[in-house]
Parts: structure tokens; sequence; C-alpha cells
């Protein structure tokens, strides 16, 4: 085991760190408070090739590898959840279903921008009554011969206003239940996709998140990814390594909060002396390094088995299962090391703790995380 990062692993992270705190930072009280998608700072993001870090660099990528991705979205969910949350999605999700299964057509044509950032892309799964079940699919997706017609609605999709490209799950044979599912590449514009009003939302404000509408869509027969019912599957495999995506997300928004309470404790005194001087707040100090430092190690290890060809089901299950447990108790402890400030905008960890509940709840519940860790206990 080698737990040293390489030179270039560094290189990565200390470039992510600079431009979340040059980049994000400034602004990023304003963008939580307005709910404003950060458009300028996606392109910039896309010129660094944050937007397709493990993609290959003949479609357009960064050609890194998986512990590149995680080393970047800590350190950019550090300080806004809302602009890493787009680079998982886009590149957990959506470039890396495409490169992974679509078609040579298909890489050309959508990869390409999609991986230097030209263009943004969304994952449309969950629905009104598939969530979590996924297997409960009601838009469906109607065979037409030369294309499909796609009916009905998806929701809770982030950069589902802004997004160019939409990866829409939908069922093609409700008699073959799961098998019956596939899955679309849907252009914006595409006459009878209708965007919904924006999700008013407790944290990642800054992330657009929408309801979408698809009346008798036509979609052409060659924007399927992968055969006939392959759609479930495509599905699972993608959320495997966006959980990659969100526990990372999850690591830096609870090292985030860590190093705001620790300068905060330093900083400020009571009693005679800097709070971190006082033992209720320095054993806090110490269970807070100690859950994240834990939960980056099991990042890390779900990151090292994807790049070296391990079934990384349980790994990123398991990391983001605890990662984002830890997030949401040490968000709050953060807050509390604050005191009254830390009930205040402008010091931000109340934002990071509003951010923290979201990671136990999309691309898989913590309770749907324990399904997959469960059965993969007993399978053995």
């Amino acid at each position: 085991m080698d737990f040293n990062l390489t030179e270039e692993h560094i290189m990565i992270r200390d470039a992510a760190r600079d431009f979340a705190r040059t980049e994000l930072l400034p602004g990023v009280i304003e963008r939580d408070n307005k709910q404003e998608f950060p458009q300028e700072l996606v392109h910039k993001m896309g010129e660094l090739g944050f937007l397709g870090i493990m993609v290959d660099p003949k479609y357009g990528g960064s050609g890194m590898d998986a512990i590149s991705y995680v080393l970047i979205m800590e350190e950019l969910s550090k300080i806004d959840a809302s602009a890493s949350v787009i680079v998982s999605v886009n590149n957990s999700l959506v470039c890396y279903g495409l490169e992974a299964y679509g078609t040579e057509d298909q890489k050309q044509k959508y990869l390409t921008k999609l991986a230097t950032g030209e263009n943004v892309g969304a994952f449309c799964l969950s629905e009104p009554e598939a969530g979590s079940d996924a297997t409960s699919q009601q838009t469906t997706a109607i065979d037409k011969g030369d294309h499909y017609v796609i009916n009905g609605t998806k929701n809770w999709i982030t950069s589902g206003g802004r997004a160019d490209v939409y990866l829409v799950i939908a069922q093609t044979d409700r008699e073959k239940g799961h098998h019956g599912i596939n899955a679309f590449i849907v252009e914006k514009g595409t006459p009878g996709f209708h965007i919904g009003p924006k999700e008013d939302k407790l944290g990642i404000r800054g992330s657009d998140t929408h309801t979408l509408q698809f009346n008798d869509v036509k979609v052409p027969k060659e924007n399927r990814i992968g055969e006939d019912g392959f759609g479930f599957k495509f599905a699972m495999k993608t959320l495997s390594g966006g959980r990659i995506g969100i526990a990372a997300q999850a690591l830096g928004i609870a090292a985030g909060a860590y190093e705001l309470a620790l300068k905060y404790s330093k900083e400020r005194k009571a009693f005679g002396t800097e709070i971190c001087n006082h033992q209720a707040i320095a054993f806090k100090l110490a269970d807070m390094y100690t859950d994240i430092t834990a939960a980056r190690h099991m990042v890390m290890k779900a990151a090292w088995d994807k790049d070296q060809g391990n079934n990384y089901d349980m790994s990123s299950a398991m990391a983001k299962l605890y990662a984002s447990k830890v997030a949401m108790e040490h968000t709050v402890e953060a807050v509390q090391i604050h005191g009254g400030n830390g009930f205040v905008k402008e010091y931000h960890v109340e934002r990071l703790m509003r951010d923290a509940k979201i990671t136990q709840i999309y691309e898989g519940t913590s309770e749907i995380q324990k399904i997959v860790i469960s059965r993969g206990v007993i399978k053995g």
C-alpha cells in the first residue's frame, strides 16, 4: 500500500485548490443567495479540464485517473458544492456513460463537446414515482422503427435548465421489467422537450435543478445508448462511479467546514485563551480530523479500485455512505464551534451544513448504499 500522492496528483490538487480559492470563493455567498448558476465559472472549469477529467484526450478530455478526479472534487467542494456537483454529474454520469458505452459516432458528436466544457450534460433517471426504486420508470420510449417517441417526467435533474445534452432513462417494454429499459441522448431544444421551473432548494442553491417534461419527443434510433434493454444496467454502472464523485464532494464539504472551524478556534478567545485550548472544542476538532481522514481513505480506495479495474460497487457505496455521514455530522459541529457566528452567512459554515444534507440523498440515498453493501456482504 502506498498512501503518498504522486507529484502529478499533488499538482492537480493544488491547481484545483487555487482555482477554488481565487475563482469560486469570491461571490459564492451571493450565488447561494440568488440561486445563481455559475455559468462563467463552468466555462473556466472546462478550460482547466475539470469537466472531462477522465475522458481520453482523443475526445477532448484530460485523460486523468479517478484519483485525480476525487482530488479535484474535494478541493472544489471545500468552497462551492454547487460548482462541484456540476463537475461530478458531467464527469461521472454523462462523460463516463458515453465514453464507456456510446458508439464512436455518439462520442464524436457529443462527448467531445462535453469533455471540453463547451457543452454541459445532465443525467435523467429520477421521476416522481421512481427515485430510489429506479426499476419503476414511468417515462416511456416507444419504438417507431427509425426513432423512439418519449413521454414522461423527470425530476431533481442537476443542470436541468443549463444542460445541452441529456441522458434519459425510459421504459420501452414494461413486460420485460428492468430488461425493457433503455438510455437515450436527447438534445436541448428538441420539439416536445420542456424544462419546468427551477427548484428552490435547502442547499447547493447555485446548482440548477429542474423538472423536465417529455411530450411526444422524437429521438433518432442512433441516439439509443447500447443494445435494446441496456438502459437499466447503464444507469446502475454509471451511478457506481457517480457515488465516488459524490463521496468526494461530501468529503470536501466536511474538510472545508473543518478548516474553517480550526482557523476560527485559533482566533476566537473565551475565558482568557483561544477556544481551541478548551477541551470541549479540542475534542471536537480531534473527532472531525479523525473522521475526515477515515472518509478520505475510503474515497481514495474507491477511486483506486476504479483505476485498477476492480469491482468498485461496494467500495464506492461505503465511501458515499460514510463520507456523507461525516459531512452532515461535522458541518453541524463546525457551526457549533463558530457559536452565533456559525449561524451567519458570512462565515460560510452554515452554507456548508445546508449543502451537506443532499450528499446523503442524491445518486443513491444512504439507505440504498446500505442495500448495496449488505448484498455484497451476504453474497461474499
